[in-house]
């Protein structure tokens, strides 16, 4: 199972629509230990993102992650528009030129684009970050790669380990980001761009099925 370029548009629009729907749970969590910013400049970054798909969906998978790239970094403020448009730009330069995407090209992607976001915000595992979801996510796809899984079975497995990564930030003192101000008073509390990075990738797995 492979996935062209209106394949990956119609994954981005699924993703805008999670975004759209969990954006006040992504303005709660980011309030708790933030500015409280992170939902609605990811709703608005997501939205001008399917606009622009609107207007046109480029021919392939990589261009259609660099039009998310371009439009997230224009549109969205705070850490949120650097870091993911790091990731897709990461992740849209690997995949190339490339009319579709496989799983071998599906994993380069993943790993571009967590190399994206620790060479932006230079956080590593346990820092109480979006990182601490895409480690293990990076890591579940490559073994459900290795155990034979299509584009779908991988995304699920990433989802999967997201998930769990996210969850695990409730119990790290934050180390990046305005949250590290706060120290252990943020233990406790889910951290608002790992939570945002698993929904993304649920989103693009279950549009994947």
């Amino acid at each position: 199972m492979t996935c062209k370029a209106e394949g990956v548009a119609a994954a981005v629009r699924a993703a805008a629509a999670v975004v759209a729907e969990h954006r006040v749970e992504l303005i709660d969590l980011d309030r708790a230990i933030g500015d409280g910013d992170h939902g609605e400049n990811l709703n608005r970054g997501f939205s001008a993102v399917v606009a622009a798909l609107d207007s046109a969906v480029p021919d392939t998978p990589g261009g259609v992650l660099k039009l998310v790239a371009t439009t997230l970094i224009s549109k969205v403020g705070g850490a949120a528009g650097p870091l993911y448009g790091t990731a897709f730009l990461r992740a849209s330069a690997k995949l190339g030129t490339a009319g579709d995407l496989d799983v071998p090209a599906l994993l380069d992607a993943l790993r571009a684009g967590l190399e994206g976001v620790q060479a932006r915000g230079k956080a590593v595992g346990g820092d109480a970050t979006m990182v601490d979801a895409l480690l293990p996510a990076v890591a579940a796809a490559e073994k459900a790669a290795e155990d034979g899984g299509d584009v779908a079975a991988v995304l699920t497995a990433a989802a999967d380990a997201a998930d769990r990564g996210a969850e695990s930030t409730v119990d790290l003192v934050p180390r990046k980001g305005r949250a590290s101000y706060l120290g252990e008073r943020a233990v406790g509390h889910l951290d608002p761009g790992a939570r945002s990075s698993a929904l993304l990738l649920r989103a693009f797995a279950e549009a994947a099925r």
